[in-house]
């Protein structure tokens, strides 16, 4: 399913309409998750059930669309399930048991029955809010989408305004021709990813450079009286500045390849380092790893161990201090820049998992690269 998203622009009367959606699902998924809680043996449908008793009781949650009211069940069975499954896999330390939700940004149709403008740039939400129509304005045509391939539509609040999502039901992966390539990635906190044939790429380091911003705009909201429209104001800046960054982080680059080899790190583990956590989710591992999921055409996640300390040419495996940058393999005598090194090896065995025979990359960077040339894919990535 691809996600298509959109500017919402309406008159200021309609807005408070537009808010009231979220918090009744907001209020329905909190509902759920407390007969939950209280009734042992609940399911999926249960919830649902006890979302259509609600709307009998209370009149603001009948205003609201019944799909509206399934999603907001559907949510809190998620939150459920996603604790059942790290109980039953028996998953170290806390387990996500589901929480009550505070705030609501978002209200989610599950089922559009709905239409379109006949222009295409406009959506009516006609149910209880009253929310009315509201202009679309994005960069991808609606007119090319069908009405039965949108299944779900979602009302998002950002800093910077309202979204309308739709969920459209077409394959997502991106469709390149073959360039009979293989490649493997490294990525790191010095540099952000060098391959397999030492092309290196810098770390942008979006969060460390809007640090100072991020140090000043917290200190401001604590000074501003609770409750004022300049404390709202403030934490509205402050959440604007990590909505820049999240969205530069997305605005990535990624070359074609057959094959696309990286490590599978545990992320979620490692920025449970003190000292490193920041530099680590500064460098956003996890979105690009998404992202090239997306583009390659074969893209392998293999076990990070060993593949630096492995050399890549006689495949004694030397352990070194993190101060070495370019070690010298004491039975071979090659070389080679130690990023570079983990990268051939992970491209080797990113090979042995999709059982491929194409030759390998030496240790002098013998194939092809990730430089930025004529099938570089820049710019936002589809949604």
């Amino acid at each position: 399913m691809v996600i298509l998203e959109y500017k919402a622009y309406g008159k200021s009367k309609q807005f408070p309409a537009v808010d009231e959606a979220p918090r009744t699902a907001r209020f329905l998924r909190n509902k759920a998750l407390h007969d939950w809680m209280d009734n042992k043996g609940v399911g999926k449908y249960g919830l649902s059930k006890c979302c259509k008793v609600l709307a009998a009781e209370f009149p603001f949650v009948d205003k609201l669309n019944s799909l509206a009211r399934q999603a907001a069940a559907h949510r809190a069975w998620g939150a459920i399930a996603h604790f059942y499954d790290h109980v039953k896999k028996n998953k170290p330390g806390k387990k996500g048991s589901p929480r009550f939700r505070k705030r609501a940004h978002s209200v989610e149709y599950k089922t559009f029955g709905g239409k379109l403008a006949p222009d295409r740039k406009r959506i009516p939400f006609t149910d209880g809010p009253a929310i009315g129509s509201l202009k679309l304005k994005g960069t991808r045509d609606l007119s090319t989408v069908r009405e039965d391939q949108t299944k779900r539509v979602r009302i998002i609040r950002r800093a910077d305004g309202y979204y309308v999502q739709f969920g459209v039901a077409v394959e997502r992966r991106q469709v390149v021709s073959p360039s009979q390539a293989t490649i493997g990635l490294d990525v790191g906190l010095e540099r952000f990813y060098t391959d397999s044939t030492a092309q290196k790429v810098d770390n942008p380091r979006f969060l460390w450079k809007a640090a100072k911003k991020l140090k000043k705009l917290p200190r401001r909201v604590r000074r501003k009286k609770k409750g004022s429209k300049n404390r709202r104001k403030t934490i509205n800046r402050l959440a604007r500045v990590h909505l820049q960054v999240e969205r530069r982080r997305t605005d990535c680059v990624v070359r074609s390849n057959d094959l696309v080899a990286c490590e599978d790190l545990p992320i979620r583990n490692l920025v449970k380092n003190g000292r490193l956590a920041k530099r680590i989710s500064d460098a956003a591992w996890g979105a690009f790893r998404r992202w090239w999921e997306v583009y390659g055409q074969g893209a392998v996640a293999g076990p990070p161990q060993y593949t630096r300390q492995k050399c890549s040419e006689c495949g004694a495996t030397v352990m070194k201090a993190l101060t070495e940058r370019t070690p010298r393999c004491p039975r071979c005598r090659t070389v080679l820049d130690r990023d570079q090194n983990a990268a051939i090896n992970i491209v080797r065995l990113g090979r042995e998992q999709v059982g491929r025979g194409t030759p390998e990359p030496n240790a002098w960077g013998e194939g092809t690269s990730t430089g930025q040339g004529s099938d570089t894919l820049g710019g936002r990535p589809p949604h």
